[in-house]
């Protein structure tokens, strides 16, 4: 039997922890920079990629836009869908590998926030696969909007002393083993508490991507207007050109 990769172990039974975590706490200023990056356009079609637990796909539909969530964990997915409901809101949680999307050209705005699905792909060739996907689910004119691991980031600073800062008890722990300069892939051993009290222990690795790497890969997808900026949790802005110091950075691409 073949085992499962590790981002799928690691959000089983993860719906409740996950929307514990401290990274998980910018949804509304995230949301403020999505809606004046589309210009308050409530006509337009918003698909969440790597949607978790639904927080931005939640906060959008109750500011009024027609959005659709797909993950791959049936966990995440169940958790979005009651607190849908809680919140009174219509959003379509879908269970879809970002590498294989039915869409066509269907919608007008892609997000993908806090590493949805890209980076964590096991190759580079997957990760290109969720950009291919997410590139054919967009009309002609369209924006995509997401956040992703700086490169930069790892080749001046600590991986571990970033995780390490801020850390609260009962939450996820990152400890990053070698980051492996030929292939920008951080190995590291992430604990997560999951939803039943149980630990996890999972062996990890995330991809770590440059800007020039993003520039080209989306200028092959027909992306015409590529701009990365730093990302700040909850707080994203134009005015944050990216740094080395910045932990992930904000891709905003335009066809």
């Amino acid at each position: 039997m073949n085992k499962k990769p590790w981002y799928e172990t690691l959000f089983e039974n993860y719906g409740e922890k996950y929307y514990n975590e401290s990274f998980t706490k910018g949804t509304i200023g995230e949301c403020d920079f999505i809606e004046k990056e589309i210009a308050f356009n409530k006509t337009l079609k918003i698909i969440d990629i790597g949607c978790g637990t639904g927080r931005h796909s939640i906060e959008l539909a109750k500011r009024g836009y027609s959005v659709t969530g797909i993950d791959l964990s049936e966990s995440l997915l169940k958790k979005a869908r009651e607190k849908a409901k809680l919140n009174k809101v219509q959003v379509d949680f879908l269970k879809y590998d970002a590498r294989n999307l039915p869409f066509n050209k269907q919608f007008d705005v892609a997000i993908m926030i806090c590493e949805g699905a890209f980076p964590l792909m096991e190759t580079d060739e997957m990760n290109y696969e969720i950009l291919k996907n997410v590139s054919k689910s967009l009309k002609d004119k369209a924006k995509f909007i997401f956040t992703t691991l700086n490169g930069l980031f790892p080749l001046y600073h600590s991986i571990n002393d970033f995780h390490a800062k801020g850390v609260v008890e009962g939450n996820a722990t990152y400890n990053s083993k070698n980051f492996d300069l030929m292939t920008f892939r951080d190995y590291n051993i992430t604990k997560v508490i999951d939803d039943n009290g149980v630990e996890k222990e999972l062996e990890c690795n995330e991809r770590y991507y440059l800007p020039c790497e993003i520039t080209w890969l989306l200028k092959t997808l027909g992306f015409t207007k590529i701009e990365i900026f730093g990302a700040t949790l909850g707080a994203f802005s134009r005015e944050d050109k990216l740094k080395t110091e910045d932990y992930e950075m904000l891709v905003i691409a335009e066809r």
